[in-house]
């Protein structure tokens, strides 16, 4: 497929997905259940760190999620005391368990104790030169350790220090990024620019970008995410990620592998 031929066909596609019907099926749909900045952030940060799996499931767990801190995420986190934590214990969905679930809310409340917005914990470590957001993901997930942890909880926060694609992260900052006012991403953030995102790349975008000729394999790790949005940037330079809504529609909805 031509060079013009493929951004046409990607355009379409991703203007067919990039449409509020895509919000109530998709994982997003949870941090769109609320109004308020932090709401959003936290309930955003938890829809994407638990997407793995079937949807319908990632929803429902999510759901739940959201009602153990009584449908108000930020006044939960900010306001809970250490033995509120206890009614977390149970919450599982795959490898994230309670464990893992009380130290992500510690965090966050000592987080957002001292600042106003989780943007800043990725933004800190990024400047407007720099091409794309691997120091934002890498210094996030610093400092998401910096305090005591249990070890098995470091496998649900990727960093591309490790060649990892990132992909729920990437995908947390498209939504909080990109603003293109179709009704699906946030567009709340303003220090990172879409220029600058980093596709989301897992099995199936991998294998969709792979047969369109994006990248030369079909490798779901950093390097291969950088290749792909690389691409996608000739396509539009200023918002590459536009696109994920076509490689993720092509190989999750229509199987185009």
């Amino acid at each position: 497929m031509k060079s013009q031929q493929l951004k046409d066909y990607l355009d379409a596609k991703a203007a067919y997905y990039n449409q509020p019907a895509f919000v109530a099926g998709d994982p997003i749909c949870i941090p769109h259940r609320y109004s308020q900045l932090q709401d959003i952030e936290i309930a955003g940060l938890f829809a994407a760190i638990l997407a793995w799996g079937n949807r319908t499931t990632i929803i429902n767990k999510c759901t739940e999620l959201m009602e153990l801190f009584d449908n108000a995420p930020y006044d939960f986190i900010r306001n809970h005391q250490a033995r509120d934590r206890m009614r977390l214990m149970g919450f599982k969905h795959r490898t994230f368990n309670g464990l893992d679930l009380m130290y992500f809310v510690e965090f966050l409340q000592h987080y957002y104790n001292n600042v106003t917005s989780l943007e800043f914990a990725f933004s800190a470590h990024l400047s407007p030169e720099d091409a794309d957001v691997e120091k934002a993901l890498a210094g996030f997930q610093r400092m998401f350790f910096s305090m005591e942890h249990p070890e098995r909880t470091r496998k649900h926060i990727s960093t591309p220090a490790r060649n990892s694609a990132c992909k729920r992260l990437n995908m947390y900052l498209r939504w909080m990024v990109r603003n293109d006012e179709n009704g699906v991403d946030f567009g709340l953030w303003q220090y990172i620019s879409p220029a600058q995102l980093v596709c989301p790349m897992d099995v199936h975008v991998s294998r969709v970008a792979a047969r369109l000729g994006l990248i030369n394999k079909p490798d779901a790790n950093w390097n291969t995410a950088v290749e792909l949005t690389e691409r996608l940037r000739e396509l539009d330079p200023e918002d590459p990620v536009k696109y994920d809504f076509a490689l993720f529609g092509l190989g999750v909805i229509e199987k185009y592998v």
